[in-house]
């Protein structure tokens, strides 16, 4: 059963040898750790492993962490790391799911949606070229717009976990959702054709 302590209270019971205390870490962030792997690598398997990884190296570098970064961040960057590792390893291309509680249009500050059933079948593509767009975005600008539109953090706090000013984080990310707007502007100010429906560009 989850209890009210902190994080602090928790690594400091952690470090005295109280493994309850990080089976409760886990209990307490294991969805947002897995949620980031996901988005990160797009692979559930894959995920889940950079998930239990995660853990384990947060556990075996336990009794180093000095509390400089709050104990999520903290884990973020051990996932972020891992995310990273996987990717240089399988030589894969990044894939970045977008969350069925993020709209895509909102997300790329793009125009407001409408109520008719082709809208439905517009935002599925806008969907699938939003997912394309994020995989060919820089690594820094895909990381700032995951934790920022998808964990919520602030961007002070990205900037901690990425190690970079402040400045370059809203850089990096204002630069990355310029790149979705303008895609998601080339799709929905494609022209019609002569007879046929409008086409669509492609990403």
């Amino acid at each position: 059963m989850l209890t009210t302590s902190t994080d602090e209270e928790l690594v400091a019971r952690c470090i005295r040898g109280d493994r309850d205390s990080f089976n409760e870490f886990i209990l307490r962030w294991e969805r947002p750790i897995y949620a980031l792997a996901y988005r990160t690598i797009g692979r559930k398997d894959d995920a889940r492993d950079v998930c239990q990884e995660t853990f384990l190296r947060a556990f075996r570098a336990l009794p180093g962490f000095r509390g400089q970064a709050k104990f999520l961040s903290w884990l973020y960057r051990i996932t972020l790391n891992l995310c990273r590792d996987w990717i240089r390893r399988q030589r894969r291309a990044p894939f970045v799911s977008v969350p069925e509680d993020v709209d895509p249009v909102e997300l790329a500050a793009a125009a407001e949606p409408s109520e008719g059933i082709e809208d439905l079948v517009a935002r599925r593509d806008l969907t699938r070229i939003v997912e394309r767009v994020m995989t060919r975005l820089p690594d820094e600008q895909r990381t700032a717009i995951i934790l920022k539109e998808y964990h919520g953090l602030t961007f002070q706090e990205i900037a901690d976990l990425m190690g970079c000013p402040l400045s370059t984080v809203k850089t990096r990310l204002y630069q990355g959702l310029a790149v979705l707007r303008r895609e998601l502007a080339k799709v929905q100010d494609a022209p019609a054709s002569g007879s046929g429906p409008a086409r669509r560009e492609r990403v």
